[in-house]
């Protein structure tokens, strides 16, 4: 094939023209793209291995309606933001499963899948999946492979046009990959190339942090370390926690999500942060999927979430609550059930390996559940908050030769020293610090400061008061009241998460004007 042009678009429609609908298992990396083929009269809708990239659809009469979010999709005249039931169910049980959405006749193209649309209806093809595979390497040959995989991972994604800079929190996973990508700038471009990194802060966070169930320590000096050692040109983002509450800010936030859940101010610190670093650069690498790929959240080493019968983040984050539901509502949705029946059907879809222990089992399903659900959200949001900034994320770490290699890799191999994310930890050496190699797991920073507790506590009253009927509908107004007149400096994460999510509620409802089918 003679390319005119170094686009990706060109690249997929010549690699349609070689190999039809089979193109997808020649594609690497991210993409969700739609292929409309006049000769045959067929559409064909794809969605990259881990779903990086959003695509979302809907059958109307006579037709399909597709798109990058759903709000994109309601402005056909055919299709009206309604939520049911199984949308509620969806987004209040917090089990981040791939296909369905809140809203009504909305889907997702599942991750690694290709969706086919003609005049004989609509099919599915799922070309990418997990699979266990015997593994074979020792230590030090594992170690060597996931250097060279996790290097030509961050490697690959260095090919750009415009300015790109990497997040650099100061945690392992951020550190590993800045040191790597900034390893290979200079390799490419000589001595003298700088990657730009970014942090995010607070400016209350120095004075007052305080640790959580999520959070041990402040980021912000692990991060400066860390520039230091790479020679990044390092800048940290410190954000105002009074800006968290401006709902400008929290809108435009609820609308790029289109759904009532979230993790209310670290999504709008995100989305802000967003918007700073685009006034420099146009792509940005971030770490996601390494905590996934490399067992580091706390459910992998927790003996509690280990021995459980549910999802293990609903026990580790204390989030399994994602909102109390009103009574009435709560009967209809019967969100515990539905959680069952669903973790039984996630188990069921893992793959083993015959004469696996019951650790390696175990761990296997959690790797799983993690990589399939728990990165789903993580992914949504990272690409939702960047794009409406005109930022474009990149997450290495979800390179599928990468998460394959590691998911076929022995639990024994991954926590060889004792602690979690063991092998990425033995590839960082000589590439991030000690101080970063050592320090303990830290989960994205949010404001401690009371002046946010209190604001926070009034939109929640205010929210309560201009949406009320509508709110106390779906939610339960008695488990709400007691955390706005706690004292703002008593408010604990699990506390304010409520009140986020109650604002979010009003002003998702505001916006959208769903009808509710209930």
């Amino acid at each position: 094939h003679k390319f005119r042009t170094r686009s990706d678009t060109e690249v997929v429609l010549r690699a349609y023209q070689e190999w039809g609908a089979d193109l997808v298992d020649q594609l690497e990396g991210m993409y969700a793209f739609a292929i409309w083929d006049e000769r045959r009269q067929r559409l064909l809708l794809v969605r990259d291995r881990l779903g990086i990239k959003p695509l979302v659809f809907a059958e109307i009469s006579g037709g399909i309606v597709f798109g990058s979010e759903p709000k994109a999709l309601f402005a056909h005249p055919d299709l009206t933001p309604r939520v049911d039931a199984d949308g509620l169910r969806e987004a209040y049980s917090l089990l981040f499963n791939t296909g369905p959405t809140v809203w009504s006749g909305v889907r997702e193209v599942q991750p690694g899948a290709a969706i086919t649309f003609d005049r004989g209806g609509l099919s599915e093809r799922v070309y990418w999946r997990l699979v266990a595979k015997p593994h074979t390497d020792d230590l030090d040959t594992a170690v060597e492979r996931m250097r060279l995989l996790v290097g030509q991972a961050a490697s690959s994604q260095l090919e750009a046009d415009v300015p790109l800079c990497s997040l650099l929190s100061g945690g392992l996973d951020s550190t590993v990959l800045t040191g790597l990508l900034a390893g290979e700038l200079r390799r490419r471009d000589g001595d003298t190339a700088r990657l730009r990194s970014y942090a995010v802060d607070y400016s209350d966070q120095a004075e007052k942090f305080t640790s959580d169930v999520l959070r041990t320590g402040h980021d912000t000096p692990y991060a400066a370390e860390a520039g230091r050692f790479i020679g990044t040109d390092h800048s940290t983002v410190v954000l105002d926690p009074h800006a968290l509450l401006d709902l400008d800010h929290r809108r435009a936030v609820v609308t790029c999500r289109d759904s009532p859940i979230g993790v209310g101010d670290m999504d709008t610190s995100l989305y802000l942060l967003f918007g700073e670093i685009r006034s420099h650069s146009t792509v940005a690498l971030s770490g996601e999927a390494a905590d996934e790929v490399f067992g580091g959240y706390p459910w992998f080493h927790n003996p509690k979430a280990l021995a459980a019968t549910t999802f293990p983040w609903l026990l580790v984050t204390g989030d399994e609550a994602a909102m109390p539901l009103n009574p009435n509502l709560a009967a209809t949705l019967r969100i515990t059930e539905f959680r069952n029946d669903t973790y039984r059907d996630a188990l069921a879809a893992v793959p083993h390996l015959d004469g696996e222990d019951e650790t390696e089992h175990r761990q296997r399903e959690m790797q799983h559940l993690s990589l399939t659900r728990w990165l789903r959200q993580l992914l949504h949001r990272k690409d939702r908050l960047s794009m409406a900034q005109g930022l474009e994320v990149r997450v290495p770490y979800c390179d599928h030769r990468l998460v394959e290699y590691a998911f076929d890799t022995p639990w024994s191999l991954h926590s060889h020293d004792g602690r979690e994310k063991s092998l990425l930890r033995s590839v960082g050496h000589g590439v991030a610090p000690d101080s970063v190699l050592y320090r303990a797991k830290n989960h994205y920073p949010a404001t401690h400061h009371p002046d946010y507790n209190r604001g926070l506590q009034k939109l929640a009253h205010e929210a309560l008061g201009a949406h009320g009927g509508t709110v106390r509908e779906l939610a339960d107004e008695t488990q709400i009241k007691p955390y706005l007149d706690l004292e703002p400096d008593r408010l604990e994460w699990g506390h304010r998460l409520r009140l986020e999510r109650v604002v979010d509620l009003a002003l998702w409802l505001d916006h959208y004007r769903p009808e509710l089918v209930l």
